[in-house]
This record gives structure tokens, C-alpha cells and sequence, in this order.
């Protein structure tokens, strides 16, 4: 199936000039290829810092510099792209998440430096004020409760800092009702009608995320993310969420965890005509690597046939921390015609 063939789902041709800009050349195969995965990638302050993470091994926060090798290693694979996630001080974190506004912020620095490094790479940049936020929430805190309307346009206008600064995607993973219209009216108006949208359209509270969270060390401070979250025995709510955000102007859809909601993958893929990615976890990445260290089976065998899982109900794109080591091991088993560049 060529993603360029996609129908759009709603009238405006500009998303579907997104979805054809944001994907370029690659497509979907009745194989798993490397063109499908994208690699989140967490960078940190400084130069020359690599801080592995001891819950994900052969996982590490880098400052920028470090970055740069990194997504050469990634254009070497031909992976999709990356997804950035920003580990930002605590000193700069405050409850309404200033510094995710900050157009010379670590983030917006982070883009400008890997998109000028790789070109051909897709760039997802996160939007959510958890990694900014002093209470370690997606949206802001108002007398102990999240407050939707007040988080909105403080997304908007970080959504818009990370596409001057080059994004290809901005990726709202806040799960707060109504963001994707906020955000992409906010785009359009700034003149960034190009940038595209992928939505965290379905997003679990899942125990999956516990590594993650250590290595953005973003956890939050009180409570827990359950009430903005979607129940993970309700897969009814899925198909509302994805409806919702294709009206309001979303151009992928996202579903997260991976292999324990396989079959909300496939609904989703099968209520949309919109490019469908899922995101395999840090729980998920970081179980394979512990039974493989004990020997239970071989983490390179177990990688590629959890992403052909992925893959097989789905998934047009696959956001993996196993994506460069998938994406060699892929490259090596293609005929050489057909090899990434």
C-alpha cells in the first residue's frame, strides 16, 4: 500500500499535501523495512554528555552534539525519522512549563541542530508539558486538578516554537481534549500550514511507561496521569478519540503502548484512512532486553518479530528504541537493490 495513495478523511487538500510532504518517498510493504521505523532520541544539556539509562539499556541522554552522530547513524539505516523528548533541569521547570516556549530552549536548539544534520529525516518533536512542568503533568496543574482550557495555548505556542524551529511533525502526546484544532489553527496562523500533526490520538495509562519516565525524569509529583488518560479496557473510546482528532486537523494517528493493544492498532487502522503509528514502549523495548540478558531468547529475533506484530495489524510507522538495531538487522536481509541509502 503506497501511504501517498491515502485518501484524505476530511476536505481540506492541505493535510493530505502534509501527509504526502511529511511521508516523502516512503511507504508502506507487506514487509517490516526500515523506511518504517522512527528512533526517539532524549537530549540533555551540555557537550559531549552521554548519560545511559539504566532501565534501557544501550539507551542514553546526549547533549546535541552527540545527537548529531546519532541521527547520522539513523540516516545511515534509512529509518523514517526521530522522536525528540528534551530532559530539561530542574531548575528552569515551573507549573505552567515556561521554558517549553522557549524559542533558544534545549528543544528548539535540538531540532535546528539535527534537521541541518540530516535533512532527510522526519522530526517529530513532542508536545506536553511534562518535561517543563514542576509538577510533572502533561497539562497544568489548578488547585489539584489538571485545567484542559488553560493548558491549550500553551501547546499552541509550543507547537509553534518547535515548527519555526524545524519540525516536520509536532507530536501532542498530552492527551488534553481539543488540542489538535488549538494546535493546528496556531500553525496555519503562523504560517506553518506544512507541518504536520501526529497526534497521540490513542494513548493508555499504562504501568508500561515506568522507564521513560525515569529517563525524562518526569514522573509526576502528585497523583497520576489516570484521569486524562484512556482506561486500557476500554477500547470503544478509541474510536471517539481518533474521529475527534481527525476533525480537528490531525495527519497521522498514534497508538501507544504497542504489542499489548494490537488490537486497538487494527481498529484504528481500520476506522481511518490516515498514515496509523504506534509506539512501542520503554516497558516494552526494555523487557525484551532484560529476558535477553538472562538468556530466555535473543533480543535481536524478539525485536524484529514484536515490530512485524506491530506491523502485520497495522501500523504504517513504528516508534522503537530498538529502531536502529531493527533497521540493521532489516537492511542486511534486503536484497541489495532494495537496500536503504
Amino acid at each position: 500500500m503506497n501511504l501517498h495513495s491515502i485518501p484524505p478523511t476530511r476536505c481540506e487538500s492541505s493535510s493530505l499535501h502534509r501527509t504526502r510532504t511529511t511521508l516523502r518517498a516512503r511507504r508502506s510493504t507487506d514487509q517490516l523495512a526500515p523506511q518504517q521505523l522512527i528512533w526517539p532520541l532524549f537530549v540533555q544539556e551540555g557537550v559531549g554528555q552521554v548519560t545511559p539509562i539504566a532501565s534501557m539499556p544501550g539507551c542514553a541522554r546526549v547533549s546535541i552534539d552527540q545527537a548529531i552522530e546519532q541521527v547520522a547513524e539513523a540516516s545511515r539505516a534509512g529509518l523514517a525519522g526521530i522522536a525528540l523528548f528534551p530532559v530539561v533541569p530542574n531548575h528552569l521547570k515551573d507549573p505552567r512549563g515556561q521554558e517549553s516556549r522557549n524559542r533558544d530552549g534545549l528543544m528548539a536548539r535540538a531540532i535546528r541542530a539535527l534537521k541541518a544534520a540530516a535533512p532527510d529525516l522526519l522530526i517529530l518533536s513532542d508536545v506536553a508539558l511534562d518535561p517543563y512542568s514542576s509538577d510533572g503533568h502533561d497539562g497544568v496543574v489548578i488547585d489539584g486538578k489538571i485545567d484542559n482550557d488553560a493548558t491549550l495555548p500553551l501547546l499552541a505556542e509550543m507547537a509553534v516554537v518547535q515548527a519555526q524551529a524545524g519540525a516536520d511533525l509536532v507530536a501532542p502526546s498530552d492527551m488534553m481534549d481539543g488540542r489538535i484544532g488549538v494546535i493546528r489553527e496556531a500553525l496555519d496562523a503562523a504560517g506553518y500550514s506544512q507541518v504536520g500533526i501526529c497526534s497521540y490520538a490513542v494513548k493508555y495509562a499504562s504501568a508500561f511507561y515506568g522507564p521513560f519516565r525515569e529517563a525524562l525524569e518526569s514522573a509526576p509529583r502528585v497523583g497520576d496521569k489516570r484521569t486524562y488518560q484512556m482506561d486500557p479496557a476500554n477500547h470503544r473510546e478509541a474510536l471517539k478519540e481518533i474521529r475527534l482528532d481527525e476533525d480537528e486537523g490531525a495527519d497521522w494517528l498514534m497508538v501507544k503502548p504497542g504489542l499489548p493493544y494490537l488490537d486497538i492498532v487494527s481498529l484504528v487502522r481500520g476506522h481511518s484512512t490516515l498514515p496509523v503509528a504506534v509506539y512501542h514502549v520503554s516497558g516494552e523495548y526494555a523487557m525484551l532486553k532484560a529476558a535477553a540478558a538472562i538468556g530466555m531468547f535473543s533480543y535481536e529475533e524478539a525485536l524484529l518479530e514484536s515490530l512485524s506484530a506491530m506491523h502485520r495489524a497495522g501500523a504504517d510507522l513504528i516508534v522503537t528504541y530498538g529502531a536502529l538495531d531493527a533497521g540493521r538487522l532489516l537492511a542486511s536481509r534486503l536484497p541489495v537493490s532494495d537496500s536503504p541509502r
